[in-house]
């Protein structure tokens, strides 16, 4: 994006250097990264950050109206409604291709999602980049305003309120096996949150509790990381359950993981989303189906992407309404790097304060690829290789 910096940036950087990055980073937390982390960061100019940010409020704009809300409870599968949903998400994500006009950047919206993504990972992260790289002092990861101390300052208003730190949890499914399991080390350092899996809740009426040092622990707030699909997959059998009445509050209620997701996408509008349909709401399909991608609404990172459509593959669908078609959005080399230009999707991320009229931007994260696709797979190398940074003046 600026040239300049890219260049200083590749001339600075060095194995050793990026090893030694690698080992403050994995050694600050109590779990090291189970993902390969990106070389580098981006630098966005001024004039796509600002084209950036009026994507992001083109997009939100239509996420906060009435009609918006109203229609995402459609969304949620009748099987997997959680009791006692609140009106607006706690977290909001937007993801956006970098493509490319001429010789102009744009971004192009992919996917979006109401739950936490790395909020605690993201902060450690750009401080170590910091200590080690040389990033301009006029450059910033955050937004708003925002620098270090005041964003966590915000995530302890948001996901602690007024809590003790020990009455509130980081719910998750074998939280010590997760692939992001380093965000919720930085979580819990950052504002003292414990993980505690599912399956460790104790429900008493409708008081949750978990046991630590021999003691229960009432529960009064959950921040919730639980994915559904990981959920019904598994089959996981606990005390608790998500459909159960209980006297807590969801931080990040889990209903808006359905609420704002692919399932939004057909609803959105305007230059920067592409066009997405309902697979059931097609009568005929296009000629030119290279043009589109298949997404399955429920899935999680990647998974199920098809990416080379074909009638027949459509045709085989029997349950076309868990399926949207996607116009095919052509990634822009971005980032020099020894061997190849790599291609780069940046996540605009969002905490929506209680008494907010709309969602406040807060920082960003960004995944690179010289692959055919984007966010496949954690391991595997060339296609999802992150998370870094993108800092703008």
């Amino acid at each position: 994006m600026i040239p300049k910096l890219r260049e200083q940036f590749n001339e600075q950087f060095s194995e050793l250097r990026y090893n030694a990055f690698l080992e403050e980073l994995n050694s600050i937390l109590k779990y090291p990264t189970d993902f390969r982390v990106c070389e580098t960061p981006l630098f966005l100019s001024e004039e796509f950050n600002n084209e950036l940010i009026n994507a992001c409020d083109e997009i939100t704009a239509q996420l906060i109206t009435k009609d918006f809300s109203e229609k995402s409870v459609n969304a949620i599968p009748k099987h997997l409604i959680v009791p006692n949903d609140t009106s607006r998400p706690v977290f909001l994500s937007l993801d956006f291709a970098i493509t490319q006009s001429g010789d102009k950047f744009f971004p192009k919206l992919i996917e979006l999602q109401g739950f936490p993504t790395l909020y605690g990972y993201q902060y450690f992260l750009n401080r170590t980049v910091r200590k080690y790289f040389d990033i301009p002092d006029d450059f910033t990861c955050y937004y708003s305003g925002l620098d270090d101390d005041e964003y966590v300052d915000l995530l302890e208003k948001i996901i602690l309120a007024d809590e003790d730190p020990e009455n509130v949890i980081l719910l998750e499914i074998e939280p010590h096996k997760q692939k992001t399991r380093i965000d919720f080390a930085a979580m819990e350092k950052l504002i003292g949150i414990p993980e505690v899996c599912i399956t460790d809740l104790i429900k008493k009426d409708k008081k949750l509790f978990y046991k630590k040092d021999g003691r229960e622990i009432p529960v009064k707030r959950i921040y919730n990381r639980v994915i559904f699909d990981e959920l019904e997959r598994k089959q996981i059998e606990s005390s608790f359950s998500f459909f159960d009445e209980v006297d807590v509050y969801w931080v990040g209620h889990p209903n808006w993981f359905f609420r704002i997701s692919k399932f939004s996408l057909p609803q959105l509008k305007g230059k920067y989303v592409p066009q997405c349909f309902y697979l059931h709401e097609l009568e005929k399909y296009s000629d030119d189906l290279s043009q589109f991608v298949l997404k399955p609404l429920f899935s999680f990172a990647g998974l199920g992407v098809d990416v080379d459509v074909t009638k027949e593959k459509l045709a085989s669908i029997t349950d076309k309404q868990n399926y949207i078609l996607q116009q095919k959005v052509e990634y822009a080399p971005v980032i020099k790097t020894p061997d190849d230009y790599s291609k780069v999707e940046i996540r605009m991320m969002y905490l929506w304060k209680e008494n907010s009229p709309k969602p406040e931007l807060v920082m960003n994260l960004i995944r690179t690829s010289k692959g055919k696709m984007m966010g496949v797979d954690f391991n595997k190398n060339k296609t999802w290789v992150g998370s870094s940074l993108a800092y703008h003046p």
